[in-house]
């Protein structure tokens, strides 16, 4: 049985984690004995279809965002505690030998994680027999503007990585889109589609959620200025009868959590978690929420109503790209962060219940099959030696 290394740092909230753990269930569907190392806050059931989890010692962002990395204890860390965690990823990498080794994110993102991705990339390197070494990445990625950065980048995964895994449709987004250079490998990436749940479609079975207004934070970091105008958008729209679902994910502040449930008035639930939130998505009248990759990924697998207000703040642009190609597709109605009031919010919601459903052709929502019978393939496709597989142009079969 061949094994897969998969490394995965989420830092503020937790999509990176929910799409790696997605791909590890493709994998291991395939017979696959998957490792998932994990370098973020543990996130309680997990679903990873039978791999096995490794919490290194947690990180996350600070009050100072993505460059400002604390400890699960919310301590700033030094460069004593990045070679104590460096040195315990090696040793899980050194159990055993891996056929293939799965990084998410970088070198396109993540690159706080030098300090232990560099030394993980040379230990592969230096394994014998070398494992295939794949890069795992959203469709969008953050966009660059320092030259020194993205040849870095650029040389990395030339030196370094045998596949590049985009995991979305190239007919909704394309990968250079975002990051021009990647023609530079472009016989190394491999579209596979957005990785998606199973969802629940439209119409579904089950009764819960039936004819609410879902109104979703994904994580919750970012999440508390959309849940509180949402609340006051209610009575502004033509569905102020209807129950008002607001969901304020794992990381919303606990305080935050307790004034939004305090205000709320009756016909308005405020939780913090819901597990059947499939079934609520494709029950929902109108869903309300961000464009996080796995949230609009769950979205176009429910084929629900939607508003989409694309987090924008701190420069971050891989939501807004996301949001213009639904709403070009018509596939979602959107708000901007800086237009969010409870009256563009209210309008926004009463259009998508008055609108039919879209009938535009959603993109490929099998990332997670797609993706492991790729790895299958190239496993199966190496040789005995462990040397890397000839470049081919591939576009995952588009």
């Amino acid at each position: 049985m061949s094994s897969v290394f998969v490394y995965v740092q989420h830092l503020l909230g937790i999509g990176h984690l929910k799409r790696v753990a997605l791909l590890c269930r493709g994998l291991a569907a395939e017979r696959l004995e998957v490792d998932m190392i994990s370098g973020g806050m543990p996130v309680l059931g997990l679903d990873t279809g039978g791999a096995r989890v490794f919490q290194l010692p947690s990180l996350k962002s600070g009050a100072g965002g993505f460059h400002d990395l604390v400890g699960g204890d919310d301590r700033p860390v030094d460069d004593a505690w990045k070679a104590r965690r460096r040195d315990h990823l090696l040793k899980l990498f050194h159990r055993r030998r891996y056929d293939a080794l799965i990084i998410e994110a970088f070198p396109f993102g993540r690159r706080q994680m030098r300090f232990e991705l560099l030394p993980l990339l040379a230990a592969a390197k230096e394994a014998t027999p070398r494992p295939l070494t794949i890069c795992s990445v959203r469709d969008i990625v953050q966009a660059k503007r320092d030259p020194a950065r993205i040849a870095e980048t650029v040389e990395l995964t030339q030196t370094s990585f045998d596949h590049v895994l985009v995991h979305g449709d190239p007919q909704f987004v394309r990968f250079e889109e975002t990051f021009p250079e990647a023609r530079a490998f472009a016989a190394k990436l491999h579209y596979t589609g957005i990785i998606a749940g199973a969802g629940v479609l439209r119409g579904g079975r089950g009764r819960a959620g039936r004819g609410d207004i879902l109104v979703s934070a994904g994580g919750g970091a970012v999440g508390e200025k959309l849940l509180a105008t949402a609340m006051d958008a209610r009575p502004l729209t033509s569905l102020g009868d209807a129950r008002w679902r607001l969901l304020a994910g794992p990381n919303l502040d606990a305080g935050a959590l307790a004034g939004l449930a305090a205000r709320a008035p009756a016909g308005v639930v405020v939780e913090r978690h819901r597990r059947d939130f499939p079934a609520l998505l494709a029950a929902c009248a109108v869903s309300v929420s961000q464009a996080g990759y796995n949230t609009v990924a769950d979205i176009l697998r429910a084929g629900t109503r939607a508003v989409i207000v694309p987090y924008a703040a701190h420069g971050e642009t891989e939501q807004s790209l996301r949001a213009r190609r639904l709403a070009e597709r018509g596939l979602a109605r959107v708000v901007t962060e800086d237009r969010l009031s409870p009256e563009t919010l209210a309008a926004a919601i009463d259009s998508a219940f008055q609108a039919p459903p879209a009938d535009a052709a959603r993109p490929d929502l099998n990332g997670a099959k797609t993706s492991a019978r790729l790895v299958c393939d190239w496993l199966k496709d190496r040789g005995a030696d462990g040397r890397s597989i000839p470049e081919k142009d591939s576009t995952g079969g588009r």
